[in-house]
């Protein structure tokens, strides 16, 4: 069954910012995307992926139903149609063999990334609004070790937050490990990240008009 045919409006210039944005810091391979979330946007649900999902919260199912309209648009451009992409009980979604991909959103906007499997082995996805991250979940997130005085100070603390978010996305699939802030170390410096199961990741980023930071590792 295909998504919802429900008509699409017009790219917003938000979106039009971000796509661009993710287009230019994407590693070769990788498609990215991006959806100001709709009301309506649950709709774009598969029955399997709308099965898959707990929440029943209006707002939770609208986010969910955005970032897979996205990630299904990546994976036909591959050539993969009308798959459903459901949500595994550990939360992380389920990508069609052969695949990988990573979806996140905050209140108002879903982005999605997805890539064939090759060179590059796991992805993860994180956004942020353009905002300074609040000190006391900045006190939370960073450790001694991460290194940020390369990126403007104004955005460093909600960028090494999407950062950690981003990296966790894309270990978990490897190890199934659940890791904290404190496992995971950032260094924005050199665009790479560690942790302490003993993976590294590359991390690339973009700042307006929303803070997205993708990590993804290689072979």
């Amino acid at each position: 069954m295909t998504p919802a045919a429900n008509p699409s409006p017009p790219d917003l210039p938000e979106e039009t910012s971000l796509a661009q944005a993710l287009a230019a810091i994407a590693p070769h391979g990788v498609r990215t995307g991006c959806r100001l979330i709709r009301e309506g946007d649950e709709t774009h649900l598969l029955p399997e992926e709308a099965r898959s999902i707990p929440a029943r919260q209006p707002a939770m199912r609208r986010a969910s139903g955005a970032a897979r309209w996205i990630a299904h648009r990546l994976l036909a451009d591959i050539g993969i149609k009308n798959i459903a992409i459901p949500r595994a009980p550990s939360g992380a979604p389920v990508w069609p063999h052969g695949t990988i991909g990573s979806l996140a959103h905050d209140d108002d906007m879903a982005v999605a990334a997805v890539a064939s499997v090759g060179n590059i082995v796991s992805l993860g996805i994180d956004v942020e609004p353009a905002l300074p991250l609040p000190d006391d979940i900045f006190a939370l997130v960073a450790s001694g070790a991460d290194r940020t005085d390369a990126v403007n100070r104004l955005f460093a603390g909600r960028i090494l937050f999407a950062a950690k978010e981003a990296v966790y996305k894309a270990v978990y699939p490897l190890d199934h490990q659940v890791l904290g802030y404190e496992d995971i170390t950032v260094d924005l410096n050199t665009g790479r990240a560690t942790t302490t199961t003993g993976r590294s990741a590359n991390l690339v980023y973009c700042i307006a008009p929303r803070v997205v930071v993708l990590a993804f590792i290689g072979e």
